[in-house]
């Protein structure tokens, strides 16, 4: 008997919008391709027939149609493009609304829809509304660049020409780029250690590194390939996602077990900070990129800053979400195990070495905090302060009862403990 694919409502009803407007789209597409050619009784390139604008966002048209801010989205206008689209949108549709919810999930695709596409419909439109010469950029140049001698100036030149031939010639917003990089921001939160294996495991990947490689990418592309449109879809679904997660979406407290637990706004955790995007050499400077922008949104009141407290309860929040035993990202079975009953075993393994990373990050920060602290006098340790922002979140440093983890995260028979502090048991989780 053939497995039962189950696909939550929601999940379905995406891939159906994808392939039926894709299918419409092609349709129409092909219905004015063979008007033009009658037209001119001869035959033209079919890649030369435009789209229609009440699908797919036009700068230049598609103002009198407000409803393709969302159905641009769900067109793709060749095979390869549709097949990778629903692809994504199944695992990622299927995993995401089972662990949130269908309401919450619907959310968060309308905004992870919408906003990128009605901010690059506005960036397209204001560009094209001020280059009016077509050669604005690349002609005015007193000879083309040599790739040779001046790399870095060819390839400005090149993408800079290719954009104002791209704006002149009415660009076409649609795809499911915007979203992908939604869905991969998400996974960061909820599954960042996660491995993915590819290629019978010639390839293992975390899944908090994939936003960045979608981006890197899409950049790529944009410079060689032309496909700039993508990487502006894929860098404001980036930035949008994480915006709604890290500061406005609702999560129900997993801390809190009494039935009046208040939900918990945004997510201020430190794994989920900005920099923490990116590799490792380039955490401080994006970090203190993402401190500025998030002063500014806070003085200009557009944002509600994180206090310490906030930024514990959402560390513990993040904690628990990996102790809870989030599902699979391919095999998303809410309890008991998949049908291999490795389900359980898993999440606790991957909880355990989280708690365990946890557990030394915090003893090092005690221990520098300890240093620098200690001619301060005064018993017990006080709470380290730190500043807390879109870029870095820090936890406050409390010293009292932490026990360090042990023969998972230290060799065989080697364990240690804090100065000056008692050492408890942890317990059973």
């Amino acid at each position: 008997m053939p497995p039962r694919i189950n696909v939550p409502p929601l999940t379905r009803g995406l891939i159906a919008a994808l392939l039926s407007l894709s299918l419409l789209n092609g349709l129409l597409r092909y219905r004015g391709y063979l008007s033009l050619a009658a037209e001119k009784g001869e035959v033209v390139k079919y890649g030369a027939v435009l789209s229609e604008p009440y699908l797919i966002i036009f700068p230049k048209f598609s103002y009198a149609y407000p409803w393709v801010l969302i159905t641009a989205t769900f067109v793709e206008q060749n095979l390869l493009g549709l097949i990778l689209s629903a692809v994504t949108i199944f695992f990622g549709g299927r995993y995401l609304e089972r662990a949130w919810s269908s309401a919450e999930f619907a959310k968060f695709t309308f905004f992870a829809s919408m906003i990128p596409n009605l901010l690059s419909f506005a960036m397209y439109f204001v560009l094209a509304a001020s280059l009016r010469d077509q050669y604005v950029f690349y002609p005015r140049l007193p000879s083309r660049p040599d790739f040779a001698r001046d790399p870095f100036a060819a390839v400005v030149a090149h993408v800079l020409s290719m954009l104002t031939l791209s704006i002149h010639s009415n660009p076409i917003i649609n795809g499911t780029a915007a979203l992908q990089s939604a869905l991969l921001v998400s996974f960061k939160q909820l599954v960042p250690e996660h491995t993915v294996s590819l290629f019978r495991n010639l390839l293992r990947i975390r899944v908090k590194h994939f936003p960045a490689l979608h981006l890197l990418f899409h950049l790529a592309s944009a410079i060689f390939l032309g496909t700039h449109i993508c990487f502006v879809l894929a860098l404001f679904g980036f930035l949008t996602s994480w915006t709604y997660l890290r500061f406005y979406k609702l999560s129900p407290s997993l801390t809190d077990s009494s039935t009046a637990a208040a939900a918990i706004k945004g997510d201020a955790s430190d794994t989920f900070a900005f920099a923490y995007f990116f590799p490792e050499p380039f955490h401080t400077p994006t970090a203190r990129f993402a401190d500025l922008i998030y002063d500014a949104l806070v003085a200009c009141r557009l944002c509600t800053p994180f206090s310490n407290d906030d930024v514990a309860a959402h560390n513990e929040q993040a904690s628990a979400r990996a102790e809870g035993g989030l599902p699979s990202i391919m095999h998303p079975v809410r309890s008991g195990g998949g049908a291999d009953g490795r389900g359980i075993g898993g999440s606790r393994a991957e909880a355990e070495r989280r708690r365990a990373l946890a557990l030394k990050a915090l003893d090092q920060r005690l221990q520098a905090g300890g240093s620098a602290g200690s001619g301060g006098g005064g018993g017990g340790g006080g709470v380290a302060m730190a500043k807390t922002s879109g870029g870095r979140a820090s936890v406050p440093a409390a010293t009292p009862n932490v026990q360090t983890p042990n023969s998972r995260a230290q060799s065989q028979g080697e364990t240690y403990a804090l100065e000056e502090q008692p050492v408890q048991k942890p317990e059973e989780m």
